[in-house]
């Protein structure tokens, strides 16, 4: 998220030969990987979940964003990508904010959503991995988005198609009390309406909400006479209320998920297990990609401005500390990593690609930069399809351009996926069905017991 900073809040300072001049506004934060090369592209990702809190009174400038809870699913996200954008900190035109030619990010849709609203009248494209709400297939809206998940608009259908042909046909619903969440659920109501499925509550909670909270939710649930429930949920959000309904031994229940959380590896522990286990849901295609876990694996950090992405895990997986010591601290128990650590020797989640659906997401993302940039600059003279048959400069290219051949590509990966936009930026909703299950080592395993193509006819 702290790439936004450096790409879009600025400021107009004063007019020098008649040109406005701008910098970048208030904080001062670099970008956590970059590197320089001819074409840029902007990566952003919510590294940590929590903010801490800063003054509220709006009266004083809060500083530097702080924040914590390291999350290396995100982390990994953005050492896959490897090619970030970093805006220069000096005064420049305002005319031009960036040399960055497309974003790829944010996860969630509320993020997205704001990025993808602020870049659209700069004509710069945002391709995002993971963000599913169906708000942002709005052309108007959003003209330069796209992203290579599907719209929530099928997976909604698709849920209640799925609770339907099991025969579940008295559930209740609960969602994350997001744009992501409350979006998905509306129309999984409206689905359900249709197919006959009767919803005996539905119910909203986020991470913030106080205890009291989720506990009014695990009430709900205890007296429900439903035995189905439909989680259209953030997987952050529902491992509290999974936690909470474990302690008041609250299972037996079976759960339907949405991708949000039905393979999300950081809340399948055996506790969360003895209450959704068995759960069902649909999730984005998994995928092997080469030499990935490889990379992840012999990364190493770096202590230079701007670039210190992995600094946070190296310290977390270690216990040492990169950072020099001053005097004043030169007494701390934390010692000075040797420089001898390798990822290799540990089982941190930012080596796991055991799930790489959404890695496989931000592969396709900078793929389809790649194939549209591409045809750019193989454009031949008097065969282009700008104003009388002209290319693009291919020293000075713009992003309205990048943006025109983003709607034109259409290639096959390594591994046999096809990728292409359809006319609000979106692809081919397909889905694996996947179920919650433990091997004989106490491994929880998401199977994928079927698969769903939205681009195929239905079944009579």
């Amino acid at each position: 998220m702290l790439l936004i900073a450096d790409l879009l809040l600025v400021s107009l300072l004063a007019v020098r030969g008649g040109e406005p001049m701008c910098q970048t506004y208030g904080t001062k934060e670099q970008s956590q990987f970059h590197k320089e090369g001819d074409i840029n592209i902007g990566g952003i990702f919510s590294f940590h979940q929590n903010p801490v809190s800063v003054n509220p009174s709006l009266q004083v400038n809060p500083g530097t964003i702080q924040c914590e809870g390291l999350d290396p699913g995100e982390l990994q996200y953005a050492a896959s990508l490897n090619l970030m954008n970093r805006y220069d900190n000096g005064e420049g035109s305002c005319s031009k904010l960036s040399n960055v030619h497309a974003v790829i990010g944010e996860t969630t849709s509320t993020s997205t959503i704001g990025i993808a609203r602020t870049m659209g009248p700069f004509h710069i494209p945002v391709i995002s991995h993971s963000a599913t709400c169906a708000c942002l297939s709005n052309r108007r809206d959003y003209p330069s988005f796209f992203r290579t998940i599907p719209s929530d608009l099928y997976q909604s259908k698709a849920l209640a198609k799925l609770v339907k042909h099991f025969g579940w046909t008295w559930v209740g619903a609960i969602r994350t009390n997001s744009d992501y969440g409350n979006g998905g659920m509306a129309t999984f109501l409206e689905a359900a309406e249709r197919e006959g499925v009767c919803v005996e509550y539905s119910v909203a909670i986020y991470r913030t909400d106080p205890r009291k909270r989720f506990l009014e939710v695990v009430d709900i649930i205890k007296k429900s006479t439903s035995k189905v429930i439909v989680a259209f949920a953030d997987g952050t959000d529902l491992d509290i209320l999974i936690k909470e309904l474990h302690a008041q031994n609250v299972t037996g229940l079976q759960w339907v998920g949405s991708e949000g959380w039905i393979t999300y590896r950081y809340i399948a522990s055996p506790v969360n297990y003895a209450v959704v286990q068995g759960a069902v849901g649909f999730a984005a295609l998994n995928a092997h990609i080469p030499g990935l876990q490889e990379f992840l694996a012999n990364s190493r950090p770096s202590t230079t401005a701007g670039d210190q992405g992995l600094v946070e895990l190296w310290e977390t997986a270690f216990g040492c500390t990169l950072t020099p010591q001053t005097e004043t601290h030169a007494q701390s128990s934390v010692p000075a990593c040797s420089g001898k650590e390798s990822l290799l020797e540990t089982n941190t989640r930012f080596t796991d690609v055991s799930d790489a659906s959404l890695l496989n997401n931000v592969y396709k993302a900078t793929y389809a930069i790649a194939h549209a940039l591409h045809m750019l600059f193989t454009c031949k003279d008097g065969q282009g399809p700008f104003e009388n048959n002209t290319c693009a400069d291919r020293e000075n290219s713009q992003t309205w351009q990048v943006l025109h051949y983003l709607t034109q590509v259409n290639f096959t990966t390594k591994i046999g996926e096809k990728v292409f936009f359809d006319e609000l930026g979106d692809p081919v909703a397909r889905y694996a069905l996947v179920n919650w299950q433990m091997d004989d080592t106490g491994y929880i395993v998401f199977e994928t017991i079927g698969f769903y193509d939205a681009s195929q006819p239905e079944a009579l």
